[in-house]
């Protein structure tokens, strides 16, 4: 019906011929990163709220403007919002809205995690706001969702595999569809074994 039709409406940005406005650098499309993130999350057993939020946290890559395809911040974690907002409640959108954050804070308060950062994300710390300061750790970990946005920016630097089978991306549509009408946020299991993991160095 229409509401199957509402949420299949997004996932037409990843259509052949839609692409980022810089292209990937390790050989891994948009479409399919999307879906190595949601299929991470679901392996993590991770709320279905959140398995969305793994398949639908880069959408706003599609909607910068061409002429943001210079090298900068395009933002895309707020641009997606307006799209998703009307429709998705705070369980899918924060995730979303600080997955950037939480690149920062794993780069700041865990080496190995920064060391293994792909090359793309490397290049864009930077223009994202580098480290974080040891204030900005501290108001981070106080932020409702930080610990989603942390499992799902864990999934996301490692969703870069040329070479890893996925799931369709039609298979999605029912999650979407429950998540949607507010049936998805259970956990399969506890949230705390796959957000911010006891060995995390933090600043304070």
């Amino acid at each position: 019906g229409a509401l199957l039709g509402w949420v299949v409406s997004p996932l037409r940005l990843f259509a052949p011929g839609r692409r980022p406005p810089r292209d990937p650098e390790d050989g891994v499309t948009l479409l399919a990163h999307a879906l190595q993130t949601a299929q991470l999350a679901e392996r993590a057993r991770a709320p279905r709220t959140l398995v969305a939020a793994a398949l639908l946290h880069d959408l706003g890559h599609l909607l910068a403007r061409p002429a943001e395809a210079h090298p900068c911040d395009d933002v895309h974690e707020l641009r997606a919002l307006g799209l998703l907002g009307s429709a998705f409640g705070r369980d899918v959108l924060e995730p979303i809205r600080l997955h950037v954050q939480a690149k920062r804070y794993l780069c700041t308060t865990d080496p190995r995690h920064a060391a293994a950062l792909p090359p793309a994300a490397r290049a864009s710390l930077a223009l994202q706001g580098g480290r974080m300061s040891r204030d900005e750790v501290w108001l981070f970990e106080d932020t409702p969702y930080a610990e989603q946005a942390v499992a799902l920016r864990r999934w996301d630097d490692a969703a870069h595999v040329p070479s890893m089978a996925t799931a369709p991306l039609q298979s999605f549509v029912g999650l979407l569809h429950e998540v949607r009408q507010g049936v998805g946020g259970a956990p399969r299991a506890g949230i705390g074994q796959i957000g911010i993991p006891n060995g995390t160095a933090t600043l304070r």
